[in-house]
């Protein structure tokens, strides 16, 4: 169910019988030469909404903008501050419990929103608001990734841009991916640019990669995409049969000892 689709009316019973929500988040950044800005926002809601057809659980209005200063030096990189961030969606969180909703998935697909994510739900759980956790699609299917690229990435890399050519194939250039390979960071595990004695060493995208891409983007396919979708909703799937068999009380901070 899309919050957005329903009347007030409609949505009712669903506020009466059930007291889970998915919100899902993304950015609007920079992702190469070949990928568009929204590929982060676009694959949370491709998740949350599937998720949300297959067990009938809530799906919010997706979050487009988030935490992205990182990338602010490319073009179009839209960005909020990790405290304004953290504001909206606490207070957009809130707004939820106050509808009777008192567990959320924050379906994200952007590594700068993690932090910002777990510090809310931490906060609305101490608060005893509600229950909020923060969840990262390759995250739940760690093995699968590794073995579908050989030089995969974090960032613009052959996992998003197999998402992507699978949600969104006509927002791909295909024709760039091999100058988005050439252009980035291609063995960004091993590379002194990111890491020296222990301590990360960079701050922005651009430190470490010219075109603002990490990973081997020619290894993507739309067929590896679907594969990565299909597990990866799998998994979030159970997360939200676990998450609504969980009681209340399970859910909150155990009292002090």
């Amino acid at each position: 169910m899309y919050l957005g689709d329903e009347t007030w009316w409609d949505l009712e019973e669903y506020f009466d019988n059930e007291s889970l929500a998915l919100v899902p988040l993304g950015s609007t950044e920079q992702h190469g030469p070949h990928l568009p800005l929204s590929t982060d926002h676009l694959i949370a809601e491709g998740f949350a909404r599937e998720t949300a057809d297959r067990t009938g659980f809530l799906c919010t209005p997706t979050i487009n903008i988030g935490v992205s200063p990182h990338h602010k030096q490319f073009h179009g990189t839209m960005w909020v501050d990790a405290e304004t961030f953290r504001s909206y969606i606490e207070s957009l969180t809130r707004n939820l419990a106050y509808h009777g909703i008192d567990r959320v998935i924050f379906v994200n697909a952007h590594g700068g929103n993690v932090e910002p994510l777990r510090e809310v739900g931490r906060r609305l759980r101490d608060d005893e608001v509600l229950y909020a956790i923060e969840w990262m699609w390759n995250e739940s299917i760690p093995d699968l990734v590794d073995d579908l690229f050989e030089q995969n990435g974090p960032h613009g890399g052959p996992k998003e841009t197999a998402m992507i050519q699978h949600l969104a194939g006509d927002l791909v250039h295909d024709d760039r991916v091999a100058d988005a390979r050439d252009g980035g960071l291609l063995d960004w595990k091993d590379d002194d640019s990111l890491r020296r004695h222990g301590a990360q060493t960079f701050y922005d995208a651009t430190d470490n990669t010219d075109n603002g891409v990490l990973g081997d983007q020619t290894d993507a396919t739309a067929e590896k995409g679907e594969r990565m979708f299909e597990a990866a909703t799998e998994q979030l799937v159970k997360l939200c049969e676990w998450l609504d068999a969980q009681s209340s009380e399970e859910l909150l901070p155990d009292p002090h000892k």
